[in-house]
């Protein structure tokens, strides 16, 4: 399979809030011409409005979607992915790359699903995707050849930064950067609730406390010194940072953290059954 070609045929089972923010990266970067890209949702009527949308075509039906097919992605929910997969196993095959974004669902449960040889890709893109700063780990199941990675490599690289695992990873890549997300949403919204109890203005506190936060992750990136490395550099002997340090060590942030993504990444390895 070559990689990403503009007149590649992809297929979007699933095309809810990430299948859409992938869809369109993938339109924005010309990595597939909007007449091949196949799409799927539920209900007619929703699949009318977004083919409207988009100008691409939407369906209700799984199996004529894939049939002629590059790229099969998966974007559905775990509970419901078996179904699907048994549902159009009959019309692949071992040339199309499918790849599923479905959290806890394993390579091979998909792979037992479908005839053999064909190459099943799992990944965890984010949120941050929407924004082109998502952060996508994908794992590679036995039959994927290196021409299915770096077409793999190349659709996420669309929204954001792109890194290969070992499956056994996934789970806690589930955890901490899927899921991460939403705590940094909540240390934002904490750190401009202090500016706001401060004095500041509602709105320049937000900006500030973003600003603040998407910097120092930049630092962390572009640096590559260690975050405690970073942080001693802002933290003057008797300076105010360190005051700030010890309320944050006290309220236990750092363990709560910790204790954030591991439990999160247990539950991704529940979801497929629950």
């Amino acid at each position: 399979m070559p990689e990403t070609d503009p007149r590649q045929r992809i297929a979007i089972l699933g095309l809810g809030k990430m299948g859409s923010i992938l869809m369109q990266a993938f339109r924005k970067q010309n990595v597939v011409e909007a007449e091949n890209i196949f799409a799927t949702v539920q209900h007619a009527e929703r699949a009318a409005t977004l083919a409207s949308k988009y100008g691409i075509q939407v369906t209700t039906d799984n199996r004529a979607a894939v049939a002629d097919a590059d790229i099969v992605l998966l974007c559905i929910k775990p509970q419901v992915l078996g179904d699907v997969v048994q549902e159009v196993a009959g019309g692949l095959r071992d040339h199309q790359l499918v790849i599923s974004i479905a959290a806890s669902v394993p390579t091979s449960y998909i792979e037992k699903r479908l005839p053999e040889g064909i190459p099943v890709i799992r990944a965890m893109p984010n949120t941050p995707s929407m924004v082109g700063s998502g952060m996508t780990a994908f794992c590679c199941g036995a039959a994927v050849k290196h021409a299915g990675l770096e077409v793999a490599r190349r659709l996420f690289s669309t929204v954001g930064e792109v890194v290969r695992v070992d499956e056994k990873h996934m789970d806690a890549v589930t955890g901490l950067s899927a899921s991460g997300p939403a705590y940094i949403y909540m240390i934002l919204e904490s750190l401009a609730e202090g500016g706001v109890k401060m004095g500041l203005p509602r709105d320049i506190a937000t900006q500030l406390a973003a600003q603040t936060v998407l910097g120092s992750a930049k630092m962390v990136l572009e640096t590559g010194d260690h975050p405690a490395l970073l942080k001693d550099a802002v933290a003057t002997p008797a300076g105010c940072t360190v005051d700030g340090i010890l309320e944050l060590e006290e309220g236990g942030l750092r363990v709560t953290l910790i204790k954030a993504v591991v439990k999160a990444s247990q539950r991704a390895k529940e979801l497929l059954f629950s």
